[in-house]
């Protein structure tokens, strides 16, 4: 197989020349379609970590002096940049990451919705805001928002290139420094995206990457931070939670799900079925907020499974740099032989396979087919973690409201779906559910899509959120300036203290009488 005409070794070469190592220790970064190693991508040390920092920080000293408008002005010239290298963007994420090509397109997408929702907002939420004081007429305070410093993004592979860049948006338009650690096996895209955003005019150094195996690089990061926003598995994120918590600094983390979706007595099949392609196999299996879970009401189940395992069964899958393929590959060999043991539980348990349940060596090295299960219980694998892979479980109910305690029965909280003709039935069923997204009539995009509002976790799932106005304002510290104008504060001179606590008492009475305190 050909790797795309835009990833020469030079391009590639260029790229990985901006991640700091002076150890001399690299990785092998492979094209997943073939294996075939791509670059030995350069590890930083701990002291490259540190460096990466210290200039960051320098570059940031600068940036957060400058106005506002300023600082926006290059997001709105980086929103058209990635628009325009899209193509280019996509065949970087796809030969890093094996996942087929409407998956890596889409994948782009996410940046120019987050850079355009926040362009409007951030200068609301940026602005000082005057409020009262505690005494009306001669006293007021300023809430004024302050960038934190500088940034740490940890990233995940499955959404390489949107996950880097979009958090880093947001911190740097509040006036923040970043250092951006992406995942080893998926660093080219969002390396790509660092170049895009300093041809848009940000300034050379503000952005810094660095490259290393978690445990390797990590304390380092989190101990150089004055904030990190970590998108990974439940596990790792109760280190950098607890790194974090022993440094005083703050933390996002956006963790792993399990998570479920219930199908209503009356919910169109024919939508459900087309929709549950992509619950269980939209980007192989590899999205936080897929379902690997599906609660199917008794009347309309057997129908449901017959449909949706013929249509899991037309699915094409292909690696290909074409708009071809349905379904692409898994990141990874090592995460292929992962996926394959949830399934392999689960059968010597006494799940059944309905379709799928093996890797496809035929097509490329880490292919797995699209599978569906029954019978999956708790006490497997695939009942209880995150498979993270194109694994399904169908489950049967009759009562809604034994459907809602299963759904619930989980330690994590990221995501869910209800489907339903009646809409106040569903968003009723939809309340019920513990998690922090929950969609209607669709999988994820419409509640992950939506920018201006906050998406996180709940449970295990996560702590903070991304999007919405917490999705900014979490990178910066609130300065309060308190102004006086008059010495009002205490007694007056040859005033008794005595006489002065009852003018307060009285006074405080009458401002609550009118409404001003």
């Amino acid at each position: 197989m050909t790797r795309p005409a835009f990833v020469t070794d030079a391009l590639v070469q260029d790229l990985v020349r901006r991640v700091p190592s002076t150890g001399g220790g690299t990785w092998k970064l492979t094209e997943v379609y073939t294996g075939e190693v791509v670059v030995e991508l350069p590890q930083s040390t701990p002291a490259d970590i540190e460096a990466a920092f210290a200039a960051a920080r320098r570059a940031q000293a600068e940036w957060s002096q400058w106005p506002l408008a300023k600082r926006l002005k290059v997001f709105r010239k980086f929103h058209s940049l990635v628009l325009d290298e899209q193509e280019h963007i996509a065949d970087l994420i796809q030969v890093e990451s094996g996942k087929n090509r409407r998956m890596a397109v889409e994948e782009t997408c996410d940046i120019p919705m987050v850079v355009s929702h926040y362009l409007r907002r951030a200068p609301r939420l940026l602005r000082d805001t005057k409020r009262g004081g505690p005494v009306p007429v001669v006293s007021h305070s300023i809430e004024v928002r302050q960038p934190k410093g500088v940034v740490a993004v940890i990233a995940p592979w499955n959404f390489p290139f949107a996950t880097s860049i979009s958090d880093a948006v947001p911190a740097l338009m509040a006036g923040n420094g970043i250092v951006v650690k992406p995942d080893n096996k998926t660093a080219l895209s969002g390396l790509y995206g660092v170049r895009l955003l300093e041809k848009a005019g940000l300034p050379k150094g503000l952005v810094q990457v660095v490259c290393g195996e978690g445990g390797d690089v990590g304390p380092t990061l989190i101990d150089n931070a004055n904030y990190v926003m970590f998108t990974g598995s439940t596990a790792t994120g109760r280190v950098v939670g607890e790194r974090a918590g022993r440094n005083l600094i703050g933390c996002c983390l956006e963790l792993g799900g399990k998570n479920p979706m219930i199908v209503l007595p009356d919910a169109n099949l024919d939508e459900v079925v087309q929709a549950s392609l992509f619950a269980a196999f939209g980007n192989t299996g590899q999205i936080c907020m897929h379902i690997e879970r599906m609660y199917i009401h008794d009347s309309i189940y057997d129908e449901f499974r017959d449909r949706f395992v013929e249509a899991a069964e037309g699915l094409r899958i292909g690696a290909s740099y074409d708009y071809g393929p349905e379904l692409g590959s898994l990141v990874s060999v090592d995460h292929m032989e992962r996926v394959r043991s949830h399934v392999d539980d689960a059968v010597a348990r006494g799940a059944t396979v309905l379709t799928g349940g093996r890797p496809l060596p035929e097509i490329g090295p880490a292919f797995f087919a699209p599978t569906i299960l029954e019978g999956v219980t708790k006490d497997m694998l695939a009942g209880s973690c995150e498979t993270f892979g194109p694994v399904v479980a169908l489950h049967r109910y009759t009562d809604v409201d034994d459907a809602v305690a299963m759904a619930n029965d989980t330690d994590y909280g990221l995501n869910a779906s209800v489907w339903g003709e009646d809409l106040d039935d569903a968003l009723a069923v939809a309340r019920r559910i513990q998690s922090g997204n929950v969609n209607v009539n669709d999988i994820l995009a419409t509640a992950y899509a939506s920018k201006g509002t906050p998406s996180g976790g709940v449970k295990q799932s996560g702590v903070g959120a991304r999007h919405g106005d917490q999705g900014l304002l979490k990178y910066t510290d609130v300065q309060n300036i308190g102004v006086l104008t008059k010495q009002v504060m205490g007694p007056q001179p040859g005033q008794q203290y005595e006489d002065y606590a009852k003018q307060t008492r009285m006074s405080l009475k009458l401002m609550r009488r009118l409404g001003v305190r």
